[in-house]
């Protein structure tokens, strides 16, 4: 999920004991995950599929709530693929989480105090963003950023965020988080850069811009079906 991850510490004696979800929220990279409540985790409808999906499921969910599991038998191969599966399941069940009323509170949290970062368009004068996923199923684009103002999606700025999967807030999330909270929702800016040279303004300018956008976006589609 990270690689600036720092490995889980498993815990030895003397070592002041924090639970793994708190664990995995402190890593660098995945301030963009809230905590998820286990009330909502020990809830089997709410995993409904996701064990077909994960390696070491069981081993998974009992790492995840901090369950005694016999992890001594696996070997070290095995036990870094448990730690992964835990990264993976939490993700999908955070992209779960964040649709219920109580996961849209504690992104309403995070958003007012800008933990998302904020928009690096100009126009936009610093609006606070909303983490957005491209597609709901893994492995398919990493996280980017949405911005309500401009209605546009950016990558974040850290990139210990460019290697997360986007699948872990999905597509709907910014837009059912504005939905919930109307009041967060800013007025759309349309104030658009206007090119000059030597102070007049060039003409047909956007229209030309939108031309190269679509070009641009049309070429890197067809070199990705090259490619494959």
């Amino acid at each position: 999920m990270n690689s600036n991850q720092d490995p889980y510490p498993y815990e030895e004696e003397g070592e002041e004991e924090i639970s793994w979800i708190s664990w995995f929220c402190s890593q660098k990279g995945n301030d963009f995950f809230c905590e998820i409540e286990e009330e909502y985790i020990n809830d089997d409808f709410n995993l409904t599929g996701l064990d077909e999906l994960i390696p070491f499921y069981d081993y998974a969910y009992d790492m995840i709530l901090d369950y005694e599991s016999p992890v001594d038998d696996l070997t070290d191969e095995q036990r870094n693929m448990v730690e992964e599966s835990a990264n993976t399941l939490y993700g999908l069940i955070h992209a779960r989480y964040i649709l219920s009323n109580r996961g849209l509170a504690a992104m309403e949290k995070k958003f007012k105090k800008v933990q998302f970062g904020r928009c690096p368009r100009v126009h936009c004068h610093g609006q606070a963003v909303l983490p957005v996923g491209q597609a709901d199923v893994l492995r398919e684009k990493s996280v980017k950023i949405y911005c309500p103002k401009c209605n546009d999606i950016y990558y974040p700025r850290s990139s210990r965020h460019r290697g997360i999967d986007g699948a872990y807030w999905g597509t709907t999330f910014p837009h059912l988080f504005l939905k919930a909270y109307p009041e967060l929702k800013p007025t759309n800016h349309t104030k658009q850069y206007q090119p000059c040279i030597y102070g007049f303004k060039v003409h047909g300018y956007p229209r030309q811009q939108k031309y190269i956008g679509h070009h641009a976006e049309a070429t890197k589609a067809k070199e990705q079906k090259d490619e494959t």
